[in-house]
């Protein structure tokens, strides 16, 4: 069995499933939390997640919050089917509203690079439901879409974020300099990088129920 097989396995995603991610995208579900593809049910949930000041924009640039979220829940589902990004609504426990939103964009036609952007609702913050969404998808990534690099910006004084993806073996690789506009003014952001090489220890053994 290949390398890669066994990796697949080892996160309970067989390769037929790998194969089939474009036409549907399998549940993926750890202790914390379970990851799931957003649907028009969400929309009242991700407009109050995505309303917050320090919230990821997810190139929503629309002035009503309402329509550019719905436009979001659309074209995710036509950017997955196309092979070029996979976006999961973050829940917990029994609850089924989202208190968080991540989404792997390819930055290459064969996704063998991606970069996500992820927000969690304040509620959701330091209580694990980050460090093993990114275990999630970092491990669907790589197994399953093949990507070999994934890279995020987070903000400069996002202490939390910027910790726990040291904890996950990312490598800052720079100061992006007033990267970025919050709040009428341009901040700074950290880029940071996952190889697929050293995951290692971070792939979900838990084995994330594909349904």
């Amino acid at each position: 069995m290949s390398l890669v097989a066994t990796r697949l396995m080892a996160i309970g995603i067989s390769s037929l499933d790998a194969a089939n991610w474009r036409t549907e995208l399998p549940i993926l579900t750890a202790r914390v939390v379970t990851l799931r593809e957003p649907t028009s049910s969400d929309l009242g949930a991700l407009v109050d997640l995505l309303s917050a000041p320090d919230a990821t924009p997810f190139g929503i640039d629309d002035s009503n919050i309402e329509v550019g979220v719905q436009r979001l829940i659309e074209r995710a589902v036509r950017e997955r089917a196309a092979g070029q990004s996979i976006t999961y609504a973050i829940t917990t426990g029994t609850a089924r509203a989202p208190v968080g939103l991540i989404q792997v964009r390819r930055l290459d036609p064969a996704f063998e690079v991606g970069e996500w952007e992820c927000t969690l609702a304040p509620a959701a913050r330091g209580t694990g439901v980050f460090v093993e969404t990114i275990r999630l998808v970092g491990s669907f990534a790589f197994g399953s879409i093949g990507a070999r690099r994934l890279e995020t910006r987070v903000l400069l004084q996002n202490g939390r974020g910027n910790t726990a993806l040291r904890k996950l073996g990312a490598v800052q690789e720079g100061i992006l300099r007033r990267s970025i506009r919050r709040n009428g003014e341009y901040v700074d952001q950290v880029l940071w990088s996952l190889l697929k090489e050293d995951w290692g220890e971070h792939w979900i053994s838990t084995a994330p129920r594909v349904h």
